[in-house]
Formats: structure tokens, sequence, C-alpha cells
């Protein structure tokens, strides 16, 4: 049955999305969403859910709020389940009500799904409790943006108060709010982007709060905090102590394998700006693989170099019980890929290169060996030619090609265009040679640069670029803890 769901979409970090929006999200086939509701929660829903942007700003309304109402219950009459995305929660300053009683009066079914509100996450992630058994326990909630209407002589000087929409007006409330007796000296603080990585705080007394947002030209969305909670900033603010909380990184990885990065770059307080310029897909000639798993039986070992080639050799192979000759893999995730398809794995690389794999095999007698090397097309051949070397007979296959995605050239300029990204994260040399293609060396060269290890490293140099953090492991934690330790040198 069709119905309407307005969601709290939380007040900025997509992670803060409660559990029930999640599910009804992926299950949309429609998607309504404002201003402050965050772009990454429109990828949860299915991807033939319709998407409709109806954001309201001061002087920029995408839609009026009764063709929001209409749009609502035209789909949902349509037998369509409707999700109202609505940053923070929807009925705290949200026209959540009168949403649901345009539904309501329509007699379309509907549900809320509270969110995190803007001033509960802000509290949190600048370390200032809203009530506090030393300091206040009543917080009062006031929009901002008609000051005439509001009797600001309600509002005692003991009290927490927080105030939606009034950044505009901000000197005209510190005005009436001391001339109600207000202290000027009570601790103030407004916040632009409560939750996200561009999270922004100025914090001084009630009196200088105006000076403070014009000096540093805060702009809406903003809340400002009042009240002497305001000054256990100092001590409890956790979320701009972050070590790379206000630094912007460009994750270049491919999509499909860009997750577990960012998610440790959040973890650090990273703003991730996400710039695919790899993609992976089957070759367009797949004759060379097909002979060899026609002949799989023939080979001794079989030498798997990257979770790539693990998922684009099986995913030609039509029975993996076939496979029985000894398996070597390159690096920890590699053999888990591996292993993920019960197979055992006899020889796994302490170093997740071709130099420390071919190493690997100096105790093994080669002499003879039919050895098996699926790949990527275009790859090094430091690992083919040492184990000829060591007598095998190498069968090299290409099962994937490295290609740069068509929209990443049209991507790149608009990155670019803006302010150029703190950092730039590199995985593989296909990274670093392909985002300078389409974007240009020097434009890379004006950030600072990331590399997975000394493969990837050589690559950068190749181009005349410096590497300012190389990973002490090939693995996603070691390359954020170098950007961590190289932030930590910069601001030393």
């Amino acid at each position: 049955m069709s119905k309407v769901y307005l969601v709290g979409a939380g007040p900025g970090d997509p992670e803060l999305l409660t559990l029930k929006g999640k599910r009804v999200l992926e299950k949309a086939d429609v998607v309504l969403y404002d201003h402050l509701a965050s772009r990454a929660l429109l990828e949860l829903a299915p991807a033939r859910a319709e998407r409709i942007y109806v954001g309201k700003k001061k002087a920029e309304h995408a839609a009026t709020q009764e063709e929001i109402c209409e749009m609502m219950v035209a789909r949902a009459r349509r037998g369509l389940t409707v999700v109202r995305l609505k940053g923070g929660d929807p009925f705290i300053f949200g026209r959540g009500g009168e949403e649901v009683e345009a539904l309501a009066e329509a007699g379309v079914p509907f549900e809320v799904v509270p969110g995190v509100t803007a001033p509960l996450g802000i509290a949190a992630y600048t370390g200032v409790p809203l009530t506090h058994r030393e300091h206040t326990s009543v917080v009062s909630f006031v929009t901002g943006h008609d000051p005439a209407a509001i009797d600001w002589s309600k509002y005692g000087s003991s009290e927490t108060l927080v105030i939606f929409m009034g950044l505009h007006h901000i000197a005209e409330i510190v005005r009436e709010l001391v001339a109600a007796g207000r202290p000027p000296a009570t601790p103030a603080m407004a916040v632009r982007w409560g939750t996200r990585p561009d999270q922004h705080t100025v914090a001084g007394t009630l009196a200088e709060l105006p000076r403070l947002v014009a000096e540093h030209a805060l702009q809406p969305p903003a809340t400002v905090i009042i009240g002497d909670v305001v000054a256990l900033r100092k001590k409890l603010n956790w979320y701009e102590k972050l070590p790379l909380f206000g630094r912007r990184v460009l994750v270049t990885r491919a999509r499909a394998q860009s997750a577990e990065l960012i998610e440790k770059l959040h973890e650090v307080g990273a703003e991730v700006v996400e710039l695919p310029v790899i993609e992976m897909r089957p070759p367009a000639d797949t004759s060379g693989l097909d002979c060899a798993i026609r002949r799989l039986e023939q080979y001794d070992w079989a030498v798997f170099t990257s979770t790539n080639a693990v998922e684009f050799f099986f995913r030609r192979l039509d029975d993996v019980r076939r496979l029985r000759a000894r398996l070597c893999a390159i690096g920890k995730s590699t053999r888990a890929a591996l292993e993920a398809r019960a197979l055992r794995v006899e020889l796994t690389a302490e170093e997740s290169m071709s130099e420390g794999l071919a190493a690997a095999f100096t105790a093994y007698d080669l002499e003879g060996k039919r050895v098996l090397l699926p790949r990527a097309a275009a790859a090094r051949e430091v690992l083919p030619e040492a184990l000829s070397g060591m007598g095998a007979i190498v069968e090299v296959v290409t099962v994937y090609e490295n290609v740069i995605p068509e929209d990443a050239p049209r991507r790149a300029a608009a990155l670019f265009a803006a302010t150029p990204p703190d950092w730039i994260s590199f995985t593989s040399s296909s990274t670093v040679n392909n985002l300078i293609e389409v974007a240009g060396r020097d434009t890379v060269a004006a950030s600072r640069i990331a590399s997975i290890g000394p493969v990837t490293s050589k690559t950068v140099r190749r181009h005349g670029l410096e590497v300012h953090a190389e990973a002490a492991g090939p693995n996603m934690d070691a390359l954020v803890a170098a950007m961590v330790e190289a932030e930590a040198r910069r601001k030393s």
C-alpha cells in the first residue's frame, strides 16, 4: 500500500540517520529532498527511485510548500512509496506539521520518522551539552528569521538558548537579548554545517558574536547557541580536534573499492571528495582467458596479484572446483578474496608487491612448473620475468582492464575549479597516471600527495611531483596513518 514517510535526515553527517530512516529510504519509489539533507543519503534509495530536489533557501525556492504537498499527494495516489527527506527533524522548525496536515486532509496514509535535530547534533560535535546539572536544566528553541515576532524577555539569563535561522539578524537578536537582561559576557557560539567535516564554529561572548560572525563571513545554514554551557566546549570539543578535521581529501580509487578508505578518513575527521579515475571492466578480448580456463587442470600454480584479478577470473570460471593448482596470493586482501570462495591459499607474500611475491617463491622448486598469472592489462613485468628466471613456464592472461571513467574529465574540471583538495590519495600507479591525464600535472601539484607504497610513489615522482606521505604497508589503515602523521609534522 502506498504511504508517505516524513524522514528526518539529521543535521548533516549521513551516519546520524536512524535505522528506520534507512529502511524506509531503501524501499522508496520517490524521494523529495531539501537543501539540508545530505546528498549521500540519496544513494540509499533504489536506482529506479525518482529523486526530486525541493530545497528552500532564504531567497531561492525550488518549490513552494503547496507544490511540495501536491507532489507528495499525487505520487502517493499513484500507488508509490514516497519519502520526504528533511534536514534535522521534521517536527522541529521543518514545517513537517504543515505537510502531514496536508496529507491527512487528502486522506493519504503517512508516517513520521524522527531525525537528530540540528542543535543536538551540533551540541555533540562541538562539545557543548545543552543541559548540565551545574549550569542549566532549561533549553529553549527559538526561530530567529523574524526577531520582531519573539518576546525576548521570556528567556532568562541562566538557560540555554538555541536560535535557528537567526544568522542574518544576529546583531538585532543580541541587542534584544542584552536589553532583556542577558549579560553581554554570556558564552555564545554560531555553528555552520554542524556535524559535517566542514563544520565551522565561531565562539566568544554574546556581545562579541555579531562581530565574530562578520569577521568569519559565516553564512547560513548556521545555528546559534547561547548559555554558560558553551564555555564547556574548551574541555569537551572532540570532533574539531580529530587529526584530519578541516582537511579535504580526494579519493581517486574505483568507486566499488573506495568504501573502506572513505570510512577510515571520516573516522579521523576528513572531508572526503570522490573522483574515481579508474574503472575495472572485463577485457575486450577474453579468448586468452577462456583458453586458459579450458586447460585449467594443466597448471601447477595459479598466482593472483589483486582482489580484482580474483573477482574477474572467477566471473569466467563456471566451477571453482576445476581450479586444482596450488594458489598464491599477494597480500592479505587477495588471500581473503580467495578464501571467501572456499579455496586454500598455500603461499602469501609478506610484502604486497610483485618483488615480494617473487621473493616468496624462492623457497619452491619452479623448474618446469606451469604457472597461470591472471592479471590486469598492461601490468608490470617484474613478476612473470622473475618466475621465468626460476624455471617456471609462465602464462599471463588478461582478466580485466583499467580504464578512465567517461565522466572523470568533466568531474575533475568541476572539482578543481573550486578550492583544490588539501590531499590527494593514490592507491595505485594507474590512479596517478589517470588523474594527471584528466586534470593535468600542475593541477595535481597544488595538493599534498599520499601514496599507498613505493611503486605508486615512484610513479608520482616520475611525473615530477612530491610524495608527502607514503603508507608503511599496502592497506588503507597505513595510508590514512601516513596522512595523519604528515599533518602532525606540518602543524608542529
